[in-house]
């Protein structure tokens, strides 16, 4: 990172989820749009704030790359993506995209993770 972070913000890592309704390419494009809409929103993030997003995606999703989706949206084009897949866990949740997100929020400011749709579940402290 060439840029010098400013006095009030701080580097913090956001957590999120969602699941896709099935494995097409349009299924995956609406959960990780909606996903990073909501990381957006939910955090007050604007473009220059946002550094790096790593994705996993469980085994059953494999119609596309979800940081292929995501780099086409908001004009996110100069954030770094990453995508990996979801280490096989018997009974884990069907069709889920995972999200680290590197950011640099205000140091006042609370993280909220989003967790949608089936992922839900999985953190139901930060829904």
């Amino acid at each position: 990172m060439s840029e010098k972070i400013k006095d009030n913000h701080m580097m913090k890592f956001i957590r999120g989820a969602t699941t896709a309704s099935g494995n097409s390419v349009k299924e995956i494009e609406a959960a990780v749009t909606e996903l990073i809409d909501e990381l957006i929103s939910r955090n007050n993030l604007n473009k220059t704030n946002l550094l790096s997003i790593t994705f996993t995606s469980t085994k059953d999703l494999d119609a596309c790359f979800p940081a292929s989706i995501a780099r086409k949206c908001n004009g996110l084009d100069t954030v770094a993506f990453l995508d990996c897949q979801q280490m096989y866990v018997n009974d884990d949740i069907d069709f889920c995209i995972r999200i680290m997100a590197q950011v640099l929020l205000p140091t006042n400011n609370t993280v909220k993770h989003p967790y949608l749709r089936g992922a839900a579940k999985l953190r139901t402290d930060r829904c």
